[in-house]
């Protein structure tokens, strides 16, 4: 086949600085055709930046003319859905950005969508392929850390609430912290231990600060308009028998301005992923291990060019759009259950 023909749903800054730039890197391979947003003037404006042929204002016209492969989905939470499932439709594969949709209902639909259609769908969450997570990976498939049976997962800023965007709007996003940068982290541990099934998450969201005029590292929010929770945290327990703890907070009142952070426990080993250590007894010694040396990888870019490879090679799996369902189940399971202040059976 030639060049993958590419459309950008959504020409906000996720497009701009993360989407165009990685499948520019990748120009013998893609080529960028149009752009689509419900402001047209942006679309005309990213199009004219980036010598994109065709701006639309409507996707679906965009998806009617554009004669695409594949279609980047960079739009709000709320629009994931209907977005993914109408380029799936129209035989395009599709990348989109995470959270995978709303709810598990809405991210079920798009999975069925993508089954239907015979088309790749997958999900931004690019934290899998830091340098760190693969090499974490690596050691875990060669057996280094046993059977992992326990983790704690971290997404926590002192005062990094965006003063930017829809991230504090919870019709567009559908919540805080939990959805945005939470579920980052609980990707790369659930990537990292298998992706194994839930059985039951207990969640508590705090709202004690957002609502407040304060101090912003990401710039000032709105916060008389401030609608998601500032924490969420949370436990699960999966089929297998194992367990994760869940922190993630826009703003909380800590000394390091940003954690993101996974840690696991195995039966022969545990392992910190950012920065990559592990920690194990060997020959009746305990002992941490620290890699010398990772490459540097641009995660984002990585995580592009490898849907990319997977769409020209016709590698169609159904895993991630899988995951995708498995990974909104449990949140929206924690943000039940904060919500009754009852544990839920997944």
């Amino acid at each position: 086949m030639g060049k993958l023909r590419v459309g950008l749903i959504g020409a906000g800054g996720i497009a701009t600085d993360v989407h165009i730039p990685a499948y520019s890197q990748i120009a013998d391979q893609v080529e960028i055709v149009a752009v689509a947003d419900v402001v047209y003037e942006k679309a005309k404006a990213v199009a004219d930046t980036h010598r994109i042929e065709h701006a639309y204002e409507h996707y679906e016209e965009m998806l009617a003319e554009a004669n695409l492969d594949a279609v980047s989905v960079c739009v709000p939470n709320k629009f994931h859905k209907d977005a993914a499932i109408a380029a799936l439709q129209a035989g395009c594969h599709v990348l989109c950005e995470k959270p995978p949709a709303m709810s598990q209902t809405e991210a079920k639909q798009m999975e069925e969508a993508a089954s239907q259609s015979g088309k790749l769908l997958m999900y931004g969450f690019h934290y899998r392929f830091q340098a760190e997570t693969q090499a974490a990976r690596r050691f875990i498939d060669a057996g280094e850390l046993g059977e992992i049976y326990s983790g704690r997962v971290q997404a926590i800023r002192r005062r990094g609430i965006p003063g930017w965007g829809v991230f504090t709007n919870k019709e567009l996003q559908g919540g805080g912290p939990l959805i945005d940068i939470g579920v980052h982290m609980l990707d790369t541990a659930l990537y990292l231990m298998g992706y194994p099934e839930p059985a039951v998450v207990l969640g508590q969201t705090h709202q004690q600060i957002g609502t407040k005029k304060g101090v912003g590292l990401l710039g000032n929010w709105d916060y008389q308009n401030y609608t998601v929770e500032d924490m969420a945290v949370g436990m699960i327990t999966f089929k297998n028998g194992a367990s994760l703890v869940l922190e993630s907070a826009f703003a909380a009142n800590v000394e390091k301005r940003d954690t993101m952070q996974v840690s696991l426990m195995g039966n022969k080993g545990g392992a910190d992923i950012f920065p990559l250590k592990m920690y194990q007894e060997k020959h009746d010694t305990l002992i941490d291990i620290t890699p010398a040396y990772l490459p540097e990888a641009h995660a984002h870019h990585q995580e592009i060019h490898a849907f990319v490879k997977d769409c020209i090679d016709g590698n169609v799996t159904d895993q991630f759009a899988k995951q995708g369902t498995n990974i909104q189940k449990i949140i929206d399971g924690l943000y039940q259950s904060a919500e009754t202040g009852k544990a839920i059976n997944l």
